[in-house]
């Protein structure tokens, strides 16, 4: 199954905003090299349709999830518990580090869990709990 996609470069640590149809293979082969630089920031959708488009930001083992459902709403995933509500966790969006509530924050491995299953899918409701912001 063929997903487009658009991630941090592992080679220059910045976000590379030019979209690559690919099979989710090597999808996964980007995520697991920026895993290995401790962080990354990626966005994915159906190479069929601009929206939905599943964004994952990720530092060391803490990962937030958006998702664009047009270009006028974005919602957050809610957390999986991981990191306590009050404390808070920088991830990268794009090029910048950006700051979230633990009530936001997700264990990465079940993060990326997510992120596959939106690519076999293409449906992010049933992903968990989203909060529009």
């Amino acid at each position: 199954m063929s997903v487009v996609w658009a991630t941090t470069s592992p080679e220059s640590g910045l976000f590379d905003p030019v979209e690559r149809r690919t099979e989710v293979k090597d999808l996964t082969d980007r995520f697991n090299d920026l895993r290995s630089c401790g962080q990354g920031y990626v966005e994915v959708r159906s190479p069929n349709r601009d929206f939905p488009v599943l964004t994952l930001a990720f530092r060391d083992d803490h990962a937030v999830v958006h998702l664009m459902s047009d270009t006028e709403r974005t919602s957050l995933l809610s957390g999986d518990g991981t990191v306590p509500s009050g404390v808070e966790v920088e991830v990268p969006i794009m090029d910048d580090l950006a700051v979230f509530k633990g009530n936001f924050v997700l264990d990465i491995d079940r993060a990326w869990d997510l992120v596959r299953d939106f690519t076999q899918t293409r449906a992010a409701g049933p992903l968990g709990e989203w909060r529009e912001l």
